[in-house]
């Protein structure tokens, strides 16, 4: 998946894929994971957010399933 760099201190670059709602998250650590059946409208929220990563862990982690596809 192309994902695009973010400016964030916790995460390093974001990508999305609207066909499969499939979010994939790239941290500065190099960990990388996939949120499952992520709607657009978290993603447009996640991009737009103060912080992302306290995004990722107050909406997105608690809501979706995800797996990590790349340890740090």
């Amino acid at each position: 998946m192309r994902r695009q760099r973010v400016s964030s201190k916790a995460i390093a670059s974001v990508g999305f894929d609207g066909a499969t709602n499939i979010l994939e998250v790239e941290y500065r650590s190099g960990a990388v994971y996939r949120y499952f059946q992520v709607p657009r409208s978290e993603v447009d929220g996640l991009l737009s957010a103060d912080s992302m990563g306290r995004y990722v862990n107050t909406r997105i982690k608690p809501r979706y399933s995800y797996v990590c596809i790349q340890a740090s």
